[in-house]
């Protein structure tokens, strides 16, 4: 089981280290894995936008670079100030579904509300290694 508290106290921690000057939307994520272990990342914008990285990607890359692998990962906690909770984008998403376990909760929040949710119920009928194969 994952440490709820914990784990949004650090993604919110790392949230002034977003880099956002064009959006001013700053995101923030945290990775809990089970060695109890907290792998962070944030947005960070740039220029020329196709460019710019997502904080689910920074810290889900960070996690792997580190040599964390999908059953290693306890929950991924995304983090805003937004009126809303912001959900992952598509390309996020995409990446996300590859890289962790279907069911490996996904917390939300802004910091007033909440939301846990998981890859199957965020992306549906996703693509994946098995679409890759022929037959």
């Amino acid at each position: 089981m994952y440490h709820h508290e914990m784990i949004l106290k650090h993604a919110f921690d790392v949230l002034k280290n977003s880099y956002a000057p064009y959006s001013e939307f700053h995101v923030a994520a945290c990775i809990e894995v089970e060695n109890g272990e907290y792998i962070t990342g944030v947005n960070v914008e740039n220029a020329s936008y196709g460019l710019s990285n997502c904080a689910e990607r920074s810290a889900i890359f960070s996690a792997y670079t580190q040599g964390y692998r999908k059953n290693d990962i306890k929950a991924i906690a995304v983090v805003t100030r937004a009126e809303k909770i912001t959900t992952p984008c598509g390309a996020c998403r995409q990446v996300l579904s590859e890289l962790l376990c279907p069911d490996t909760p996904v917390i939300l929040s802004n910091g007033k509300k909440e939301l846990v949710t998981n890859m199957k119920e965020l992306l549906p009928f996703s693509f994946g290694q098995e679409d890759l194969t022929e037959g």
